[in-house]
């Protein structure tokens, strides 16, 4: 009888935990990505990158983090005002993980000996931060933040002279202190407001000349990080919208004014913190012309849109790894998952899906790279960022809740990363811009630089012939010619944007079963409304396969 309960919980036919592997070193598409993008010299530093995200160390701080939110203290024990955000050590371990591995900062500082630029330094970070992403993604936010601050503080070239040192460093520094005694430093935003949103135009706080520096006075509705050192913020200095760096401590030490009203209670992102802020005469300094706030930010925008097209594409390469793994060890009905027809299909569907996400992202990864020296490109990054951008942050949610089904109830618990994903998978499409201002800003760009729409389409003409993709570049064509219900038309634009210039990359980069099988899917319409409906004769099998990483 004993033996008989005993038994009964006897453990089998449970997948084993997906650790100890390496997310870089197995990951073809990526390796072969970075390759291209002339960033092959940071193969050392992903290998170690990979280890870690793969590592149990990694994905126990990444549960620790998110289960220990940032607690806001207003007050000290004596009632003095300190407006802190307290973190669980685990956030602050992956904070020195992120910026010791110069997440925040590889672009700027890659260097060759001689002291010139490295090429492929935003390919090269973008690797990293693809493989950090997939374990974990709150401190993503002031990391992303940092590294596109770093270019907007170059408008104030005496403030970037003083902060971009600390800003650059790989040192992560916590301690509230002026930047003249920092080892290192972050930067956040604080931009929107609660009466306007992503229209900046609406925004109400006010600066008032104070000497040499200013006064701003106002309410944020979100301000991103406010543990950060500094912030870019947008005030109305003489009724003109202007863009102002408040940093969290003077000279002399004390804290600048800037009270933390209360933390949003996020849906997820649940490691990072996200406030409300008060200014109240708060010292701050000039960022860029007066009067061109909201040109200066969108030019950072542009830099954490790029961030966020890495992030989703790496945060269905996490699903899709889990998925993969969790069907190659789980049985049914006398069979391996993986063996199963209809499984296969969605296995393969969800690999295609997440190789074309990241061939976007890594192509856009060039683009960024080579634009400085090739106005081709600097169009094509231009226009293409917010297309990648709506398209993957779209893509993501609807993947991530696929590849979570296919681990069934045990995707639906929190002891596994499916949670942190299904909550972090929306983020993206709302942070920088909604869907709809993002197709607004494809649009705009089309308008302002009509060449930035003819290094689009010579991109996805770049391709082999096909049949498939030559109709969609022809249909594309005409849409973009065409000027009439353009906002009403904006989002079919984009997605057929975004799928063409997928589809072309895959038929230049990928083999020829899995290009084949994306283009009769996405752009010859012999596919489902629902990820797993791939056409019959697919080697579905052979698609799934190619992708899994070895544990």
């Amino acid at each position: 009888m004993n033996a008989f309960v005993e038994a009964t919980h006897d453990v089998t036919n449970q997948t084993p935990p997906l650790v100890g592997y390496n997310a870089w070193s197995g990951d073809r598409v990526l390796a072969a990505a970075v390759q291209r993008a002339q960033a092959g010299w940071i193969a050392g530093q992903a290998e170690a990158m990979g280890a870690l995200v793969g590592s149990e160390r990694m994905q126990t701080l990444a549960d620790q983090a998110n289960r220990n939110g940032p607690v806001l203290k207003t007050h000290d024990r004596v009632g003095n005002r300190i407006d802190a955000v307290e973190f669980h050590p685990a956030y602050h371990e992956l904070m020195q993980l992120a910026i010791g591995a110069g997440l925040h900062s590889l672009a700027w500082t890659a260097r060759q000996k001689d002291g010139s630029r490295r090429e492929g330094a935003f390919a090269a970070r973008a690797a990293l931060n693809y493989l950090w992403n997939q374990g974990e993604q709150g401190v993503s936010c002031p990391v992303s933040m940092t590294f596109a601050g770093i270019k907007i503080l170059r408008n104030a070239p005496a403030l970037s002279a003083e902060w971009e040192p600390k800003l650059t460093a790989t040192a992560y520094d916590p301690r509230p202190l002026p930047i003249a005694r920092k080892t290192g430093a972050t930067i956040g935003m604080a931009m929107t407001e609660k009466q306007g949103g992503s229209d900046l135009r609406a925004n109400s706080t006010v600066a008032l000349r104070d000497g040499g520096a200013f006064l701003l006075t106002g309410h944020k509705w979100f301000c991103s990080a406010p543990m950060c050192d500094a912030f870019l913020a947008l005030a109305r200095l003489d009724d003109r919208v202007t863009c102002f760096l408040v940093p969290r401590s003077l000279e002399d030490g004390t804290r600048n004014p800037f009270y933390i009203q209360r933390l949003k209670d996020k849906i997820g992102n649940r490691s990072n913190a996200s406030s409300e802020i008060e200014f109240r005469n708060t010292r701050a300094y000039l960022v860029g012309p007066e009067g061109r706030g909201i040109a200066t930010i969108i030019e950072m925008a542009h830099l954490t849109r790029f961030e966020i097209v890495v992030a989703s594409a790496s945060m269905m390469r996490a699903g899709l790894t889990q998925a993969l793994h969790h069907c190659a060890h789980r049985s049914a009905f006398g069979r391996r998952l993986a063996e199963h027809a209809a499984m296969q299909n969605v296995l393969a569907d969800l690999a295609l899906e997440s190789e074309a996400a990241t061939l976007l992202a890594f192509r856009l990864a060039e683009a960024f790279d080579r634009g400085g020296a090739d106005a081709n490109e600097r169009l094509l990054a231009r226009i293409m960022t917010p297309v990648a951008k709506y398209w993957l942050c779209k893509r993501n949610p609807a993947f991530t809740t696929e590849a979570m089904e296919c681990l069934g109830g045990n995707g639906f618990v929190e002891d596994g990363p499916f949670g942190r994903l299904y909550r972090e998978a929306p983020v993206n499409g709302i942070w920088e811009g909604s869907g709809n201002v993002i197709c607004l800003d494809v649009l705009r760009s089309a308008e302002r630089e009509p060449e930035s729409v003819a290094a689009l389409l010579k991109e996805i003409g770049a391709a082999p012939a096909n049949a498939h993709l030559k109709a969609m570049l022809g249909r594309l064509q005409k849409e973009f010619a065409d000027r009439s219900n353009l906002q009403s038309r904006a989002r079919r634009l984009v997605e057929l944007a975004a799928t063409a210039l997928q589809a072309s990359l895959m038929l230049r980069h990928s083999d020829a079963r899995a290009a084949d099988a994306f283009c009769a899917s996405r752009l010859g319409g012999d596919w489902g409304h629902v990820l797993g409906t791939l056409p019959a004769g697919t080697d579905c099998a052979a698609l799934a396969e190619r992708l899994r990483l070895a544990a």
